[in-house]
């Protein structure tokens, strides 16, 4: 018998999602006779501990004798259980500095990390994630802060509804002004911001003709890698160089920032990716853009104004055009940047039902049993020990 245990969120501020929905574990239970799924007792998960008990899966306080463990966001030092196996977003692969300390009691704790970011295709998608409704979150977002700044229309706030088909409703009789809305990236975010685009009613043009004209109705245009990056020798775009070598291309994006009202960031982005302008940009003349939803949320990253993470409940924060300073929103001589790490928590039943679905599809089967190439890539560390696709990670786990 396998059993796996749905760890309560312990970062703060605490995550509602969850990795399997009640419906999906009592699925599985009947699918899977040698699986027993367990919910940690939680008073913050967008699932209630009775709807868990509802669906016959057992609750309760300690996890200890789960062989898997899974959970959404990092897991603090004082919650891991050593020796166990887990699956959660760790947000390791990028040494990023806040989470080195779980890193490395993960190693001296002989654990296993299987981060659910590096579950991929061979072709190097992604499997699993919440970038749909990420996407579809910060979408919204993006526009509310527009029509805030503007006062030309009013968006409600998502968290507010209780599912995303009650957010379409309120969408019902809204009208845009004359907006151009320039879309970054091709992924799973990306995916939720045309969404939102298609519900609202903004029509799509192509990247050259949204450079050159005005419309007379609100449009965007999505700019893909083609679109974004040129190689700086070759004058050219090839995706699988780029992957491997981003630090030959140069960013072209400069153009649109002089014919784009909102940026809807869905890129994504590191150390080596160019950006996507440089701070010192915004004081132009010719950078008309007023507000970004940075939905990939990488501080100083593509967007290298976004200064760090809001919280839900005050998304929103200004960038002064001349000092670079922080202000508050809305103030004149401002950009507005809409950027929060747990975008999809305002929409967290619907974001959790889809992960789960995607979980069960392609992950749940050779997790428990014997595994896969794919778990294979994802795993981080197994026992301890740093896996071989991850040992550029070894001075930041401490091995060195």
């Amino acid at each position: 018998m396998i059993s796996i245990g749905l760890i309560r969120e312990g970062k703060i501020p605490a995550d509602n999602r969850v990795a399997l929905i009640p419906s999906q574990c009592k699925w599985i239970h009947k699918q899977s006779q040698g699986v027993r799924i367990i919910a940690q007792s939680s008073p913050h998960r967008c699932f209630t501990d009775r709807e868990y008990l509802s669906a016959g899966i057992e609750v309760k306080e300690d996890v200890s004798d789960c062989n898997i463990l899974l959970g959404i966001k990092e897991v603090p030092v004082q919650m891991l259980i050593p020796g166990k196996t887990y699956l959660f977003f760790s947000h390791t692969k990028k040494r990023q500095e806040s989470n080195r300390e779980m890193f490395r009691h993960i190693i001296q704790n002989n654990i296993t990390l299987i981060d659910y970011e590096c579950l991929e295709h061979e072709d190097g998608q992604r499997i699993i994630g919440f970038g749909f409704f990420a996407g579809v979150v910060g979408a919204h977002n993006g526009l509310m802060a527009y029509g805030n700044r503007t006062g030309l229309y009013h968006l409600e706030r998502v968290y507010k509804q209780r599912s995303f088909r009650e957010l379409i409703h309120t969408y019902f009789g809204l009208r845009l002004p004359n907006v151009k809305i320039a879309v970054t990236g091709s992924g799973r975010v990306a995916h939720g911001i045309l969404e939102i685009m298609n519900l609202v009613g903004i029509h799509e043009v192509e990247p050259d003709e949204y450079l050159h004209r005005r419309f007379a109705y609100p449009v965007y245009t999505q700019l893909k890698g083609g679109d974004l990056y040129r190689h700086t020798q070759a004058g050219k775009y090839s995706r699988i160089d780029f992957h491997e070598n981003p630090s030959r291309y140069q960013c072209i994006f400069l153009p649109y920032a002089g014919q784009t009202d909102i940026l809807l960031n869905g890129i994504y982005w590191d150390q080596s990716v160019p950006r996507l302008f440089e701070k010192e940009h915004i004081t132009s003349d010719t950078f008309i853009i007023q507000t970004i939803a940075d939905i990939t949320d990488d501080k100083n990253g593509s967007v290298p104004v976004n200064l760090g993470d809001q919280t839900i409940e005050d998304p929103v924060y200004g960038i002064d055009r001349k000092t670079f300073e922080k202000t508050a929103p809305y103030v004149p001589g401002s950009i507005d940047v809409m950027a929060v790490g747990n975008l999809p928590n305002e929409l967290p039943r619907d974001a959790s039902r889809y992960f789960g679905e995607q979980l069960i599809k392609y992950i749940l089967e050779d997790l428990v049993k014997n595994g896969s190439p794919i778990i294979e890539r994802a795993t981080m560390v197994k026992k301890g020990h740093l896996t071989p696709l991850y040992n550029y990670l070894s001075e930041y786990a401490g091995e060195d």
